[in-house]
């Protein structure tokens, strides 16, 4: 699952084998703390992204399922909630990275970060769809400014291993989404109001929480200079915007283990409520045990290219065992869905390193912020979209509807090389940047 909700909302948004994968990040004076990034910068803003997506993990797992059921929004009212609140964070994503560019990363996401926990708060209030929406509005300008107001601080306190340290982080993202992907199950066990207001509740806390802990971060200066002279050159470099458009058509699986299945699992499958966060959980596990040796190798835009394809590959063939749980007694159902999520989460895994190589690797160093808001456009693109897309079309279709969405993935990794190859073509070496 990517930084969707609000990595990717999640998106996403919207962020594996910790260990011994994490030699330069880590310090190895005890064993236990091998798990950890150096002290510092580096753990401060690992705790933040721990708080801040178990409390992402809570919500991202129960929220499908509370505002149709609890609420009573239809899942087409649902979806068009959460592509409106996606459209109207496309803007802010791109200002908020300006923002941090030219005043402070650490500053800009504290503020993201409390505007988070207001915005989460007014969730538990909402009882119709025209309620929903306003919110819905609010919480996708927070979800696109936290990626684009991270990611300056990723890259500036990054260490020798940069790459390495972003793997790190997606498997902390995931790790304790999983954890709060638990509580949530709890909650959808129980099924009452009061068991999923805990969960709203608990990720306004969590927003609230990330804030507090980024107080420990030391400022990071903005480059003014840079920053002023370089004002919208991510919208001009070709490259970085057909990288974009290529990991946005991908991220749009990202609303399988957070839309799409809770649905088909409850609805279309004779399996218990409880794999829906068994599934959530399977996949968190495998993205935390192997998203840094994943990670490995993925260096440039050709080996990040290579990794669409593999990823497209490995989604389709675990949407189509998904799609083969309907209808099945419940003990292949379960066995079905389990193999399934974890075929797709392999190609999730391979698609996550890409996406960090693109955001990164093909951006301007001096305008990080600047390059993570315009990725985030595109993320905040398939966000609006995904719901319809990965949820209502093929629920409508069945299992025949999961075998196209697959075919729809496997044809983005199909093309992403070739055309990102042609986009470099027009790069200026000298400037970095699109030759005019």
């Amino acid at each position: 699952m990517e930084l969707t909700e609000d990595c990717v909302a999640e998106p996403a948004a919207a962020v594996a084998s910790p260990a011994p994968a994490l030699a330069a990040p880590v310090s190895a004076k005890r064993s236990w703390s091998r798990l950890l990034p150096e002290p510092g910068a580096q753990r401060a803003i690992a705790l933040a992204t721990f708080v801040n997506t178990f409390g992402s993990g809570m919500f991202m797992t129960s929220s499908t399922l509370y505002f149709t059921q609890m609420v009573g929004l239809s899942t087409a009212n649902y979806a068009l909630g959460l592509f409106v609140g996606s459209m109207v964070g496309l803007v802010a994503s791109l200002v908020i990275g300006r923002v941090a560019d030219r005043v402070g990363a650490r500053e800009t996401q504290i503020a993201v970060m409390l505007s988070g926990a207001a915005g989460m708060s007014c969730f538990m209030f909402v009882s119709v769809f025209w309620q929903f929406m306003l919110v819905a509005s609010l919480m996708g300008l927070v979800y696109a400014a936290t990626t684009s107001s991270q990611a300056p601080l990723i890259r500036g306190f990054g260490g020798a291993q940069p790459a390495v340290y972003r793997a790190y982080l997606r498997s902390v993202t995931n790790l304790a989404m999983a954890l709060g992907a638990l509580g949530a199950g709890v909650a959808i066990e129980i099924g009452s109001r009061s068991a999923y207001l805990t969960m709203i509740g608990g990720r306004a806390a969590a927003f609230a929480g990330c804030a507090l802990v980024l107080t420990r971060v030391p400022h990071l200066a903005p480059v003014r200079g840079a920053a002023l002279t370089g004002r919208w050159q991510a919208m001009r470099d070709r490259p970085y915007l057909v990288a974009t458009g290529l990991n946005a058509c991908m991220s749009l699986h990202f609303a399988v283990p957070t839309v799409l299945l809770p649905l088909w699992i409850v609805e279309d499958t004779h399996a218990p409520r409880w794999m829906v966060s068994g599934v959530f959980v399977l996949n968190t596990v495998i993205v935390v045990c192997l998203q840094v040796r994943v990670s490995r190798g993925v260096e440039d835009h050709r080996s990040a290219s290579r990794r669409m394809l593999w990823a497209g590959l490995a989604i389709a063939a675990g949407l189509t065992l998904t799609g083969a749980a309907a209808g099945v007694p419940a003990w292949v159902a379960v066995a079905l869905l389990l193999a399934g999520t974890a075929v797709y989460t392999i190609g999730e895994l391979w698609h996550a390193a890409a996406s960090m190589e693109y955001s990164f690797g093909l951006a301007a160093p001096h305008l990080q912020g600047q390059y993570s808001g315009v990725f985030g456009i595109g993320t905040g693109v398939a966000q609006a979209l995904a719901p319809s897309v990965v949820g209502v079309l093929p629920l409508r279709l069945g299992t025949p509807g999961l075998i196209l969405l697959g075919l729809l993935f496997l044809g983005v990794g199909a093309v992403s090389r070739p055309l990102l190859s042609l986009a470099l073509r027009h790069v200026d070496p000298a400037k970095g940047a699109v030759a005019p």
